[in-house]
């Protein structure tokens, strides 16, 4: 299995992806520069977290016009699975290939901390190793991250199952208290419809081995390479 990380001017966890795919998945991986148009050949294309092209209007959205991402558009659209983590899931929403926006958390400030996730639906490529119910500790650290839908599109999100994680409790209750940005209905992570793209705020990369507090969001890149493994098709 193939992975592409893409590098847009100011990502600063492209690496830290990189070195999950290497060392603890042990997978071929490379990376995709943000001039790149040639995306093929990958199984999986991950954007990672940071500050795209310094996210000087909203997160996300010059990176949206970067030249690779008009290829990432149709790698997804073909079935390609693409994962967008905190900014890449910003630039994933800017670039319609998921629904909704982003907000300024509601405490008007920078979070940096671990939170809580609980899996609501195994049935992804993303989240097939793990059980729903599960409760991942994995880190988050953003400024806009307040996930944020018309009531009614929120509602179509839950009828087709496509909220994947929502922030909780240590012990998987979903309360305000433990929605650490304001996110609509404590959402953590999405998937599309046809459930081959799909976004996170909190980082998986930086929860993948226990010298780093947690090793929780190693399960997440595991699923990827067990949906891949297995010939099923988004």
């Amino acid at each position: 299995m193939r992975f592409g990380v893409v590098t847009f001017p100011g990502s600063n966890c492209d690496y830290d992806s990189y070195m999950v795919i290497k060392d603890q998945l042990r997978k071929d991986v490379e990376f995709i520069w943000h001039k790149d148009s040639d995306v093929s050949g990958f199984d999986c294309i991950i954007l990672p977290g940071g500050f795209s092209y310094g996210d000087y209007l909203r997160t996300g959205a010059i990176a949206r016009y970067s030249p690779v991402m008009g290829s990432v558009i149709e790698y997804a659209n073909n079935g390609g699975l693409v994962i967008g983590i905190c900014n890449g899931f910003q630039i994933l929403l800017e670039s319609g290939l998921l629904p909704g926006a982003m907000l300024r958390n509601r405490s008007l400030q920078f979070i940096c901390k671990h939170v809580y996730l609980r899996c609501d639906n195994n049935e992804t490529p993303f989240s097939n190793r793990l059980n729903v119910g599960d409760v991942l500790k994995i880190p988050i650290a953003h400024t806009d991250g307040n996930y944020y839908w018309y009531q009614a599109d929120v509602q179509e999100l839950e009828r087709y199952r496509q909220v994947v994680f929502r922030y909780c409790t240590p012990t998987g209750e979903v309360t305000d208290k433990a929605n650490p940005n304001g996110s609509a209905n404590n959402i953590a992570g999405i998937c599309n419809k046809t459930r081959n793209v799909f976004g996170m705020m909190p980082h998986p990369e930086r929860a993948s081995e226990a010298l780093l507090g947690s090793a929780d969001g190693l399960g997440i890149f595991q699923s990827i390479v067990a949906y891949a493994a297995s010939g099923v098709t988004a």
